[in-house]
């Protein structure tokens, strides 16, 4: 399968893929021809884990500069309206046999950090923890961030919630 991300967040999710062997297509092969004529955001990733629905994927790359992820503290979990929009329109243009999520893509800047037992992906010398949330969750519990960037975010509450390993996405309880 030939790789398609570019920027260092998609490509080390799409290599936590390979390496998972998780079925996906890049947005940009799957869906080209319909997004191209339209002003929809296009999402990242078309997931097609072996069982469950279908997931579109919209991935987040944000830096964690903390020492520990004890309680999932100080985790940035914002996305733009736009990110928003585009998922909610990808989701009813495909239809119920597909689910949509955030993925959230941490780079750990600092070299010794608790993990707190999480499952951590190492990709070109840099360290990665990949959470998903389920794009109705997010909108259930979004409030604004930014009005002037178009910002919206969860409470850490509320992230603490829903968040949850990719590998739960991906594999239904």
């Amino acid at each position: 399968m030939k790789e398609y991300a570019p920027n260092h967040y998609e490509k080390a999710f799409e290599n936590w893929l390979i390496d998972n062997h998780v079925e996906y297509v890049p947005a940009a092969d799957q869906h080209k021809p319909v997004y191209e004529k339209s002003q929809l955001k296009s999402f990242d990733f078309l997931l097609c884990p072996s069982s469950g629905k279908k997931i579109i994927a919209e991935v987040k790359g944000r830096h964690f500069k903390g020492t520990t992820l004890a309680g999932l503290s100080r985790l940035e979990c914002w996305v733009t309206t736009e990110d928003v929009d585009g998922l909610a329109a990808w989701q009813k243009t495909l239809g119920d046999g597909y689910d949509s999520a955030f993925i959230f893509a941490y780079r750990f800047q600092n070299i010794d950090v608790d993990f707190d037992g999480r499952e951590i992906f190492d990709f070109n010398e840099d360290k990665y923890l990949f959470l998903a949330v389920r794009f109705a969750d997010y909108v259930k519990f979004m409030k604004q961030r930014s009005p002037k960037w178009k910002t919206v975010t969860l409470a850490a509450d509320k992230f603490r919630l829903c968040a949850m390993p990719v590998t739960d996405l991906i594999v239904p309880v």
